[in-house]
């Protein structure tokens, strides 16, 4: 098996683990809810499978969905994020995107803070709104939004760095 497959693999396990025993437990207010476990589909390699990264995406978002008894909300906010995880790269980094150059987990520079910060939106968005499932309540699914990917951005930062293989 390559070792991409199987960092790939560790890191699905430890970010799906650490969302339903940490983060799962974390409400503050009622309005910021951090979902970390998003780092799985956002740094998954840029030339990887696709439609692994759709199936994987699907799966993690289920089996968040089964933990949190929400009914398929993660599962297609998931999926929503990984289809629109290449225009999102095509985006924030142009050129470097078609040759795949990109690397998430390096010094955080303006085109990997827009990705990540498109990403976290774009799904956070997506959860909130199918959780709600009103357009009445559009006033409270951006506040959510906004708040929650606030905080989930500053703790994927943080994790990030965290991981970050040390160079010597």
């Amino acid at each position: 098996m390559n070792s991409a497959v199987l960092v790939n693999i560790a890191r699905f396990i430890l970010l799906l683990a650490a969302q339903i025993l940490i983060f799962n437990n974390m409400d503050f207010l009622g309005y910021i809810n951090p979902y970390p476990y998003i780092l799985f589909i956002i740094l998954y390699p840029v030339n990887g499978n696709k439609i692994g990264l759709l199936l994987a995406s699907f799966f993690l978002g289920l089996v968040l969905d089964m933990f949190c008894n929400s009914g398929g909300v993660h599962a297609a906010a998931c999926l929503i994020l990984a289809y629109y995880r290449p225009y999102i790269f095509k985006f924030s980094f142009g050129l470097s995107y078609e040759y795949q150059t990109v690397k998430l987990n390096d010094v955080l520079t303006p085109e990997r803070f827009s990705f990540l910060l498109i990403a976290v939106v774009l799904h956070h968005f997506t959860l909130f709104l199918l959780e709600v499932f009103r357009m009445t309540f559009i006033l409270e699914i951006i506040l959510k939004t906004f708040l929650s990917t606030l905080f989930t951005l500053l703790m994927c930062i943080i994790i990030i760095y965290l991981i970050k293989p040390s160079r010597r």
